[in-house]
């Protein structure tokens, strides 16, 4: 096993920036396309509340996370930065917030 791991952490928000619902499907779509690529993901369904500021104007989203371990490599990381552009593009928001750190698995 790889010692040098990484969490991604992708927060997906549960409405479009105009305030109509996401389909369930695309989120469920999403978790699937990362497992797929990686063996595996998590999604945590405990909704995330946040507010946040754009152009004057003020937005509340409700979100969820999806989590997933990679070994560290450019690889990995390239592709989770490009799997971040699509689901930005498709669920037509202004930004989707991906955080990722270094782990440990003992």
């Amino acid at each position: 096993m790889s010692k040098n791991w990484r969490r991604f952490e992708v927060t997906v928000p549960l409405q479009f920036n105009d305030g109509n619902p996401i389909p369930d499907e695309w989120i469920g779509k999403a978790t699937r396309e990362i497992a797929e690529q990686f063996g595996g993901a998590a999604f945590e369904t405990q909704k995330i509340v946040g507010y946040w500021r754009h152009g004057g104007k003020w937005y509340l989203d409700t979100s969820v996370r999806i989590v997933v371990d990679l070994p560290e490599s450019p690889k990995n990381r390239g592709w989770m930065k490009e799997f971040k552009a699509r689901l930005k593009d498709q669920l037509q928001q202004l930004e989707i917030w991906m955080v990722s750190y270094r782990i440990e698995i003992e």
